[in-house]
């Protein structure tokens, strides 16, 4: 979403951000970008978790947020389906509304229950996934539907079939390809380590893929939980003589892993919405792998520097094989003609359209 506003403020578009607080500090950069920014509190607790509606939806109700929304009559943006509560209110009918969703979001939270081990958050996700699905019907009231994939896009096509969808893909921070040539000398898996999605996906790959190679791994990511690093640190394994862990890095160290690794491997057991480290890792990153539910709904095929692994054996072979290989910059060109669709220049000149129509 930053992204998505910072190139809509290059292109000369006025911004009037409305977002939720719960304990970060207010955004000097978003205010630089935006004509004003409007921040609510969001409203956490027991009580707003027993209603029918989600508890993300239920939690960012705000009456001044109405208030604000009536004081002009511009275009609205829901991000995300946590925001739509006001889809269906009659003192915005007449107003040109966009729903932006990032996932099925039923889906993506039933997904995340599944890999969950914590019993109360399991049937909280669940719950909240019930919820979310009797909930999302509501975007038939929007104008006007942006999919992050071509997947998620046949999906709304299908279920919502009076409102205009179109694919846009994510914006992100990468304006042109920028990989180093040459060599790295280590394994990359990266992410939020703090969601159960991505320590799954983590602890499949030291399982089976890392813990079967004798290459050096690095796994970066926010706030990993004890069971990921006790899981490395294993004595019985001998996995921490070549897997570090490496917890909470800044951005500074993030992208210097991202840009100095030899091979990304990526895997997930969610084919929803649009994975945002794919695209950071195919703008910046050397030999990339990861299984088919990682590009669903992208557009994107296998080629000499992105492959598709979808068992332990196909991970192994292929770092086996590009380990020791140079990332020439044959590849890069190849890697940036892939790329193409994925253009924030592009994609915001597609949506000033959409909105230029209104």
């Amino acid at each position: 979403m930053f992204y998505k506003i910072k190139a809509l403020n290059e292109k000369g578009i006025k911004i009037y951000l409305h977002c939720f607080e719960y304990g970060r500090a207010h955004s000097k950069e978003l205010e630089k970008l935006c004509e004003k920014v409007f921040y609510y509190p969001r409203k956490t607790g027991l009580l707003n978790n027993l209603s029918p509606l989600p508890y993300t939806v239920k939690s960012r109700i705000s009456d001044e947020l109405v208030k604000n929304l009536l004081g002009n009559n511009f275009p609205i943006l829901f991000e995300v389906l946590h925001t739509c509560y006001l889809l269906k209110d009659e003192r915005f009918k007449n107003r040109f509304k966009i729903y932006r969703h990032s996932n099925i979001e039923h889906d993506y939270y039933r997904h995340l229950a599944v890999a969950e081990n914590n019993i109360l958050k399991k049937i909280y996700l669940n719950k909240e996934a019930d919820r979310l699905e009797r909930f999302e019907p509501i975007i038939s009231n929007a104008d006007l539907i942006l999919a992050v994939s071509t997947k998620d896009l046949g999906y709304f096509k299908k279920n919502y079939p009076n409102v205009k969808s179109v694919y846009l893909p994510s914006f992100h921070p990468n304006n042109k390809i920028n990989i180093k040539e040459g060599k790295g000398d280590y394994i990359l898996y990266h992410g939020n380590l703090s969601i159960s999605e991505n320590y799954e996906a983590a602890f499949w790959l030291i399982k089976n893929v890392f813990s079967k190679i004798n290459y050096p791994v690095k796994i970066a990511g926010l706030n990993p939980p004890e069971t990921l690093k006790t899981e490395i640190d294993n004595p019985d394994s001998n996995r921490g003589k070549h897997i570090e862990l490496i917890a909470n890095p800044n951005d500074e160290q993030m992208n210097s892993l991202i840009d100095n690794a030899q091979i990304h491997t990526l895997y997930t057991e969610q084919a929803t919405g649009l994975k945002l480290k794919l695209l950071n890792v195919l703008f910046k990153g050397r030999f990339v792998l990861c299984n088919d539910k990682m590009l669903a709904g992208t557009g994107l095929n296998a080629n000499e520097s992105l492959f598709i692994c979808n068992s332990p054996n196909e991970f192994i072979k292929t770092i086996e094989l590009h380990f020791n290989l140079k990332f020439e910059k044959t590849l890069s060109t190849i890697r940036e003609k892939q790329l193409e669709n994925f253009s924030n220049g592009k994609n915001v000149e597609r949506l000033i359209g959409f909105l230029e129509h209104y």
